[in-house]
């Protein structure tokens, strides 16, 4: 029985440490076979800039539509459009936020 407690207590505790990134993205992600880098440079490649690639990303994950997808069509034809993400604003903003620092290349480029 103690067993069975510690290991829920410790289950709990690890989904409520993640950030909202880890919970909300890269859980989802994790079976696709593109990755988080990957789209990232996509949307850089498109719209450049910090604050039009957080713009974009929050509009996409609020009414997710095949003409606004940076990712090519044949990953769309085979895996097709997510659900739009029905995540709090201050949640929404957190995911973004982690995913820029993780993956932002300025200041990185030597």
């Amino acid at each position: 029985m103690v067993k069975i407690i510690i290991a829920v207590f410790t289950l709990t505790f690890f989904v409520w440490s993640d950030n909202a990134y880890e919970r909300h993205c890269v859980s989802c992600h994790r079976e696709l076979p593109t990755s988080l880098q990957r789209m990232f440079m996509y949307y850089l490649e498109i719209y450049s800039g910090e604050k039009s690639v957080k713009v974009a990303l929050k509009r996409y994950m609020r009414n997710p539509f095949r003409d606004v997808s940076v990712m090519p069509e044949l990953f769309l034809d085979t895996y097709g459009i997510k659900q739009p993400l029905k995540l709090d604003e201050r949640e929404l903003e957190e995911a973004i936020e982690i995913y820029w620092e993780t993956y932002q290349v300025h200041g990185r480029l030597k």
